[in-house]
């Protein structure tokens, strides 16, 4: 009498147990149908106690009940095969009509016998964290942003001021400079400026002044008439008409002869453009974006640039930092790139290793972001999966591992042509931090004859 007391005491002990979880929990026998639903299941559906005992467990409708929608009978579920569900998520039906995100976890159970008792299950309602991921989704979106204007990539202090300064120029008409480095994203930011402004609807037209001869560049610029000159067979719209309605960029300002200057300085003023060989003006409507990567004023006081043209082009200066000055970007940029690279190779890089980033972040970076970009696509050219190590960077980086030294006494250059050791490939290995193609350049022979006296003299291949 006492035994069966205790029993029933624990038995009600553990349903006000059951009851008190945060998680939902419900139990169904061997033909699906729900025995046992505690309190957390009744807030997470909607749906009483009393409304659900008895009902099949498809009355409230996950979406995916092992791979496919909840099955009518339990002969199709596929918990009595598998014996377990672990952290599914899925959505169920409220009451009310909506959809539930939860994490689903079921075991079956078994009695003495081993025969099928039924299935106890968790549910855990994700509503909030759904919610909670999503607002973080929406800061990383926003702080990304922040972090990139057009194409332009970088979170320096330097660079966030550029994007403020592209978000003022893309508000005005006035004509802009643009001066930096090469390679540091000049023509980028003159994108940026113009799909960022009204005229983003216009033609965007680029010119290199720095790529054609004065004759080629006046009748590249402005345009000619057929007979204009030899081979002006027939007429040619030159690229300032064709911006008309939109922006014109001219990369390497600083490289166009003082008769070229004359004439754009005409364009700025009064906004007309005459063709090679004919007397008639033509109205454009376009903005001058102009880029250099050399001194301008320094020009202008050698009387090598016009100082009134100078003046006009600078209306609204903007200034593209090294990227020597901003190496907190490099790391972004490399994210930036290997994302790019990916996806136009179809390889699933991950990155770039401890050892290699070290390196990248040390080099001087003379080509600025372009032979950055470049570098990572010499990686993925050398590595086809994992992480882009030391021996996938151009070369000019890797000899920052191993710099010109003085040789170890027991290693000599190749052109004396002593004969290499055992501890002398070793010391040189250790030199150049095991970079095997840097230890062949050394000593004049070829990374396969290295690879070959490794093995001969069993020294390990990787580094130990």
């Amino acid at each position: 009498m006492k035994c069966t007391a205790q029993k029933t005491l624990n038995l009600d002990y553990a349903e006000r147990l059951i009851d008190a979880m945060a998680e939902g929990m419900f139990t169904v026998d061997a033909h699906l149908r729900i025995t046992f639903w505690n309190r957390s299941m009744e807030h997470i559906t909607g749906y009483k106690a009393a409304e659900a005992i008895g009902k099949k467990c498809s009355f409230f409708e996950f979406n995916q009940c092992f791979q496919h929608n909840c099955p009518p009978d339990f002969e199709d579920c596929g918990i009595f095969e598998l014996g377990k569900v672990d952290g599914k998520e899925c959505l169920l039906k409220h009451k009310q009509g909506h959809m539930v995100p939860i994490l689903k976890n079921a075991r079956v159970v078994l009695n003495k016998a081993g025969d099928l008792d039924g299935v106890v299950e968790t549910v855990t309602d994700l509503t909030e964290l759904k919610k909670t991921r999503a607002l973080a989704e929406a800061a990383e979106r926003r702080l990304a942003e922040r972090h990139r204007v057009g194409n332009i990539v970088g979170k320096s202090p330097g660079m966030l001021q550029v994007f403020g300064v592209i978000q003022s120029a893309a508000a005005s008409e006035a004509t802009i400079l643009i001066q930096g480095e090469s390679g540091t994203g000049k023509e980028l930011v003159a994108s940026a400026i113009h799909y960022g402004g009204n005229r983003s609807g216009g033609p965007l037209v680029t010119v290199n002044c720095a790529s054609l001869s004065e004759s080629l560049l006046e009748s590249e610029l402005f345009g000619h008439v057929k007979g204009a000159f030899t081979g002006a067979l027939r007429d040619r719209v030159g690229r300032f008409e064709q911006a008309h309605g939109g922006t014109i960029f001219l990369d390497e300002i600083g490289e166009i002869s003082p008769f070229i200057q004359v004439k754009l300085l005409r364009v700025l003023q009064d906004r007309q453009v005459q063709r090679v060989g004919e007397s008639r003006s033509r109205k454009i409507d376009i903005r001058i974006i102009a880029a250099t990567h050399q001194d301008l004023f320094s020009q202008v006081k050698s009387g090598r640039f016009r100082q009134d043209l100078f003046y006009r082009l600078k209306i609204f200066p903007i200034h593209v930092p090294p990227l020597r000055e901003r190496k907190e970007d490099i790391a972004l940029l490399i994210e930036h790139f290997v994302r790019r690279q990916n996806k136009k190779t179809g390889k699933t890089i991950k990155g770039i290793t401890p050892t290699a980033m070290r390196l990248l972040m040390d080099y001087s970076w003379k080509g600025n972001v372009r032979e950055l970009e470049n570098a990572i696509e010499h990686a993925f050219v050398l590595c086809s999966y994992g992480m882009a190590d030391v021996d996938s960077l151009p070369v000019e980086i890797r000899n920052l591992e191993c710099p010109p030294a003085r040789m170890p006494s027991t290693v000599q250059p190749a052109r004396q042509k002593k004969k290499l050791t055992r501890q002398a490939l070793t010391d040189l290995l250790r030199l150049c931090n095991w970079n095997k193609a840097e230890a062949a350049r050394r000593i004049g022979v070829s990374r396969t004859a290295v690879w070959k006296y490794m093995k001969k003299w069993g020294i390990p291949l990787k580094k130990p």
